[in-house]
Parts: C-alpha cells; sequence; structure tokens
C-alpha cells in the first residue's frame, strides 16, 4: 500500500487502548484492531464479540490495522485483502505492551480458549 487510499485518515488517533463497545461492557477481547479511517479500536474476530468487523460493516469503513504491539498490517473488509505495509497512523500504534493478550487480564475467563472463534 504505497499509495493513497479512500477509507484511511492518517490525523486521526486512536479511540483508547482497548475495545470501544467491550469496554463499555466489561468485556474481553483477543487481539484489538484500530479503524484506519476514524481511530475506532475494536476487538478481531477471534474474540467473542468481534466488534471490530462490526463497526466496519456498521460504518463501511473499509481498512483497520492490528493494534497490537509489533504488528502494522492492514486489513481492508471490503476486499478481504491483508496488506504488509501502509501509511504510518497517528501514535499511539498499539496498545500497551503490559495490557496483555488477552485482554485486559483482570476480565479474561479462565476458560477463555472455549469462548473464542
Amino acid at each position: 500500500m504505497t499509495q493513497e487510499f479512500e477509507g484511511i485518515d492518517t490525523a486521526v488517533p486512536p479511540t483508547g487502548t482497548g475495545c470501544v463497545e467491550c469496554e463499555a461492557s466489561q468485556g474481553w477481547w483477543v487481539h484489538l484492531r484500530r479503524c484506519a479511517q476514524c481511530g475506532h479500536v475494536g476487538c478481531c474476530d477471534s474474540s467473542p464479540d468481534q466488534h471490530a468487523s462490526q463497526h466496519a460493516k456498521d460504518t463501511g469503513h473499509p481498512f483497520v490495522q492490528s493494534f497490537e504491539p509489533g504488528e502494522d498490517w492492514y486489513w481492508n473488509f471490503r476486499t478481504e485483502e491483508m496488506y504488509g505495509d501502509g501509511p504510518e497512523l497517528t501514535p499511539p500504534h498499539s496498545h500497551p505492551a503490559d495490557q496483555g493478550v488477552p485482554g485486559p487480564r483482570d476480565r479474561v475467563p479462565a476458560d477463555w480458549q472455549a469462548h473464542i472463534h
């Protein structure tokens, strides 16, 4: 992804350090994804509630970037394609490394693997 893409706004910061909807409901997630258009942070499709892909469906925002430490790939929901690189978004680029995966630690059930997709 070396060219400009509709649906990516590099100036928008992330909405927080955890999934917006999971935080509101005291839920938990496996991994986090950041909407490249509006900054919404949602949980991945392995997570129980899959909020990142629901956000893409609800808004039509096509791109997410991984919000995991050390990862910078993008996913395009419209084309179902992964991109290994792309424009740098406004920091921070991930949740805090000490937050844990899955997370947040204090809300992850002991049998968490039985709840993932």
